[in-house]
């Protein structure tokens, strides 16, 4: 039967008036069939009833009776047609639990049976009085989960204390004091939650990303500064093995020189000794042949007339002494260690000068904070005690009393380097200070301050600090670097011409930032203090 009612269309089964499948289907005395309202509607209306189709005229109006099998058949067709037109159900959409093979979409799902229904296996629990007073609610993916293990209730509710799920039985008992809300409320503020969630993300993870890059800058610079840094070692050490070549040598030398004297002693004496073993043969050939005389008076003549005998050296005392290499290694590893500090020191100078320039930066004098004696250049490189004080417009950053001025740069992090040049003069201050110094009335200049300077007058060369450092007078110093790793805490002076260190403050702690500051020293009359103090350009083939 299912089969043939399958390979019928859905026009078999309207109703001619409605067009519709067949609902209580009844048939008219000439073999036609409508629905009961339909004909019933149409009859209602007209004077004279007769068949809609063929028009068969009925002297009264038919008894209608509804025709069972036609009845079973349509509903079976409407029933198929339902199931037609439901859809399937989506991916996101929650599926009905009854449907076999292919499921459709649920219309509601049932909190007392805790199965998901479409619209016609829904059905029952519209017409049947017992599954209509179950609760129906919008539909819900996995039911099961939804219920409460403990009370057999929906969780429609949340409690805020205890961050769970919970259902209304639960809130009169074990959360009774909790503050709980709808699910739909918590989940709208969580939902609100997630959006700023999801709209810091992005930012965190470009953040992340470019933490990446800065690490991986980071490790690119250091591979650089390590090729740098073993080439620059390379080099060194290549003077040094020089260094123990020509050590080596000269030790070898002063062994060979020995050698060589003792040899030319011996061979000086040796032919002394050949010398006199020669003329001691000749007399002993000569005194052998008067032997031979046996006439007295021949004999007498011939003695008289021999040759005194040659003079000849005590050579009981004369001995060649082996030389004596005892110290001669000493003395060389000695003269070694002493060269090789040396050039160590200098080698190292060098290299150490030559890397903290790759940190250079250019700064200019800032004249919104130099004392009101000091006079700059328009450049901004130059600075020098002009002997009076200028009327200048009152500035907070101005300093009042010592003439010192910043750079209008400033640095609060990695490294920097900047060159002054201090030649021609005799007394001068520079070095970096803390944004935050004091820079009105009488000063105490050290780091606790924060300042970081060197100084230099005619009494000496300082580094200023509780107690002050004295350092080793340099001649004839030209131009000093300024070296400051920022997050090292470290300070660092270097005689650029020289290319000698001069002194480091370590361990330094930086709270705020670093401006390069200069103190040219005062000018009196006559004095020949004039000479600026001059920011120069780092020329590493120095």
């Amino acid at each position: 039967m299912a089969s043939a009612i399958t390979s019928w269309s859905e026009e078999n089964f309207s109703c001619s008036i409605c067009l519709d499948v067949f609902s209580s289907p009844v048939s008219t005395p000439c073999g036609h069939n409508f629905c009961r309202t339909c004909i019933t509607k149409y009859w209602d209306g007209q004077v004279k009833y007769k068949c809609p189709v063929c028009n068969e005229l009925f002297h009264t109006r038919p008894d209608l009776r509804v025709n069972t099998l036609l009845s079973e058949l349509a509903t079976q067709i409407r029933t198929n047609l339902q199931v037609e037109e439901q859809p399937c159900v989506e991916p996101a959409e929650v599926p009905c639990d009854v449907c076999t093979g292919t499921q459709l979409k649920a219309v509601k799902s049932c909190l007392v049976c805790l199965i998901s229904y479409c619209q016609t296996h829904l059905e029952p629990h519209q017409r049947v009085a017992g599954l209509k007073k179950h609760r129906l609610v919008e539909p819900i993916d996995h039911l099961e989960d939804r219920i409460c293990v403990k009370h057999n209730q929906l969780l429609e509710l949340f409690c805020q204390t205890e961050q769970v799920s919970v259902c209304q039985i639960c809130t009169e008992t074990d959360h009774k004091s909790h503050p709980v809300v709808p699910l739909k409320e918590e989940y709208e503020v969580k939902t609100a939650q997630l959006g700023k969630i999801e709209a810091e993300v992005p930012q965190m993870i470009w953040e992340r990303k470019l933490k990446i890059k800065e690490i991986k800058d980071t490790v690119d610079m250091s591979k650089k500064d390590a090729d740098r840094e073993i080439a620059d070692g390379g080099q060194v050490f290549i003077a040094l093995i020089g260094c123990v070549e020509k050590c080596q040598d000269d030790f070898n030398q002063t062994v060979k020189e020995k050698l060589i004297s003792t040899e030319k002693q011996a061979e000086d004496l040796i032919k002394e000794l050949e010398q006199e073993i020669e003329d001691l043969t000749n007399r002993c050939s000569e005194v052998k042949q008067l032997s031979y005389i046996k006439d007295h008076l021949y004999f007498l003549e011939a003695f008289i007339s021999l040759k005194n005998p040659p003079p000849t050296r005590d050579w009981t005392t004369v001995e060649v002494r082996p030389p004596s290499y005892v110290g001669t290694l000493r003395r060389s590893l000695d003269q070694l260690e002493e060269t090789l500090n040396m050039e160590m020191k200098k080698l190292c100078n060098d290299a150490e000068l030559k890397r903290v320039q790759q940190y250079e930066v250019d700064v200019t004098l800032d004249p919104d904070t130099a004392q009101p004696r000091l006079i700059l250049s328009e450049d901004g490189k130059q600075v020098h005690d002009g002997g009076v004080v200028n009327k200048l417009p009152d500035n907070p950053n101005r300093f009042t009393q010592y003439i010192h001025v910043l750079t209008g740069q400033s640095f609060s992090s990695g490294s920097f380097y900047f060159e002054v040049q201090v030649k021609d003069k005799t007394a001068w201050c520079l070095g970096v200070a803390r944004e935050s110094i004091d820079r009105k009335g009488k000063i105490i200049v050290t780091p606790e301050t924060g300042y970081w300077t060197l100084y230099h007058d005619k009494d000496g060369f300082v580094f200023r600090d509780k107690p002050a450092v004295r350092l080793p007078l340099r001649a004839e110093l030209q131009k000093v670097g300024v070296f400051v790793d920022y997050d090292e805490g470290l300070v660092s002076f270097y005689d650029v011409e020289a290319r000698v260190h001069i002194y480091s403050a370590t361990g330094c702690t930086f709270s705020d930032s670093l401006y390069p500051i200069l103190c040219p020293g005062y000018c009196y009359n006559g004095d020949k203090n004039s000479a600026p103090l001059i920011i120069t350009p780092v020329n590493q083939t120095d």
